[in-house]
């Protein structure tokens, strides 16, 4: 969509040209690349069942140095060789992609603002054209650290609140416009530009990069020029809608759920029940000996777990010590339904500035019906918490998560729901480090002892919007402290800490604890940046 330069252009428009910039700009999907699964076949298969590399994401990752099917079939002549060596073979015909980021070594001298201002740079990828399963997208943007080369979905929204308060507003956009590039080229916004990433998305904060932007540029220009945007990303998130409100019971299709009441909401999922190809032989073993049927549904559970970004967290087990219980997709989560109730309500807010008043009515109207699901599917008045719904059994799932904070933040709780809420929060979410992630310790790295520099922030806000902020300020001295302790004792940032014990590193997870780190920086980034505006002026 071409850029709007002055609000006199768009003047009163019809629903038919709005569709029409839709189609223009979601338009006819344009194809690419299978996942290096499908190519490979039974190589993919033999080199992460036998761990050719300790993490199944390297090797998902590499660059072939011929087509894939050829590989493949070199593959299958040269295994029948006595002598066959897995480890040559695939040396001899893949390699690891080498940015050109400046090799970086922490200055422990430095300050930590100046130290994440450093990293900027250091953690910035260029990838404009595609490298094996590593697709192109047409503008710079940072990566959060450690192995990652790829542009994710959520982490890069925190990574740009730390960038906007560096004022490096045009890694901001460019980062907004490659979010652009890929709903206009897949119909939506990945979890990362991977091949092996397509069949799901994360946490739809795009609404709030969006509104981001309008903190540097006229507000209504920036809101009507994404708006083609949002109701891509909206249209990806109801796919399904019209067929589930011809039923007349609680069911789902793709992401969304009809509840008992006739009212949708939505739940992560993905588009396929095989295991993660970069977690292949992780899911297998998670599978055990169960049939394919019940293997189906456990791959899809797990992947609709990392769809949420709760990669992976007893919020989503029956059993809360088993992830082999998984259940995602039986689950409507607070955090996705508070997410969307955001976007409903920007794109009621530009179709006003558009002058279409029904059309903002209508999504408003949208907003309005899932806040109260959302309070009446819910709100557990028992534990004076938000905590996730159990479609399948009609029932809540009891667990209290981080994400009950999420109807503060999108102002959707009432005022005693949110008295209620940050109560909780600090009888048993604070500890000497910041808020623990759930209240239970199962070695997943979602659970406690973690906290994540996200949901710091969500919490934060959503507390300051109802008026707690002395608990607010509390989170927000404990995280940063624990932040600003390991940076003096290691120098760096990293993913996830330990707030239990805030002298240890974060810990538990799918792999190695990685360094950088794009959401910690930007989060801690701008914590400390309040600390700085706050700070009285010399001059008398």
């Amino acid at each position: 969509m071409s850029k709007i330069t002055k609000f006199s252009d768009i003047g009163p428009a019809s629903e038919d040209a709005l569709k029409s910039a839709l189609v223009n700009t979601a338009g006819a999907l344009m194809l690419t690349k299978a996942s290096p699964e499908e190519d490979l076949g039974e190589l993919f298969d033999v080199v992460q069942q036998h761990q050719v590399y300790g993490d199944g994401k390297t090797f998902t990752d590499l660059i072939p140095k011929k087509r894939l099917k050829q590989i493949r079939r070199e593959y299958l002549i040269e295994r029948e060789d006595p002598n066959f060596d897995l480890h040559e073979f695939v040396g001899r015909h893949f390699y690891a992609f080498e940015h050109e980021a400046p090799k970086y070594k922490s200055n422990k001298k430095h300050s930590p603002r100046q130290h994440i201002r450093e990293l900027w740079s250091v953690l910035e990828r260029k990838n404009r054209r595609d490298r094996g399963s590593l697709i192109a997208i047409p503008y710079p943007y940072v990566v959060p650290g450690g192995r990652f080369v790829e542009q994710y979905y959520w982490d890069s929204y925190f990574i740009m609140i730390g960038l906007a308060n560096d004022n490096q507003w045009d890694r901001v956009e460019d980062m907004v416009k490659n979010c652009t590039y890929m709903i206009r080229k897949f119909g939506f916004i990945p979890n990362g530009n991977r091949t092996y990433l397509l069949s799901r998305s994360q946490p739809p904060f795009f609404s709030h990069m969006v509104r981001l932007l309008t903190r540097h540029r006229n507000r209504s220009l920036t809101l009507l020029e994404y708006l083609p945007y949002m109701l891509g990303e909206y249209r990806f998130w109801m796919k399904g809608k019209k067929a589930l409100e011809k039923m007349d019971e609680a069911s789902a299709l793709r992401r969304v759920v009809r509840m008992s009441d006739g009212t949708l909401l939505n739940r992560y999922f993905d588009n396929k029940k095989t295991p993660r190809p970069e977690s292949l032989r992780e899911d297998r073993d998670t599978a055990g000996q169960t049939d394919a049927e019940i293997s189906e549904k456990l791959f899809l559970d797990l992947r609709a777990g990392a769809e949420s970004g709760w990669d992976f967290s007893s919020r989503w087990f029956k059993d809360p010590k088993e992830i082999n219980t998984i259940h995602t997709t039986d689950i409507v989560p607070i955090d996705l339904n508070c997410l969307l109730y955001h976007l409903e309500l920007t794109i009621a807010e530009t179709y006003q500035l558009m002058f279409q008043p029904l059309l903002a009515r209508k999504f408003r109207r949208l907003a309005e019906k899932r806040a109260n699901a959302i309070i009446k599917y819910m709100w557990d008045e028992g534990e004076k918490f938000f905590v996730d719904y159990d479609f399948r059994t009609g029932e809540r799932t009891g667990r209290l998560t981080l994400a009950g904070v999420f109807p503060l933040y999108t102002k959707i709780a009432t005022p005693d729901q949110a008295k209620a809420v940050a109560n909780r929060i600090e009888k048993d979410f604070l500890k000497k480090g910041g808020l623990v992630t759930t209240l239970l310790e199962t070695g997943q790295q979602w659970d406690s002892p973690n906290g994540w520099a996200p949901l710091q922030w969500i919490a934060i806000l959503g507390l300051r919007e109802y008026g707690y902020h002395e608990l607010a300020d509390k989170i927000k001295e404990r995280w940063t402290k624990t932040c600003l302790d390991v940076y003096e004792r290691e120098g760096k940032m990293v993913e996830k800490y330990d707030v239990v014990n805030p002298d240890k590193l974060g810990s538990g997870g799918e792999y190695a604890l990685q360094d950088g780190f794009g959401w910690t920086n930007g989060i801690l980034a701008a914590l400390l940046e309040e600390d700085i505006k706050q700070r009285p002026s010399s001059k008398s």
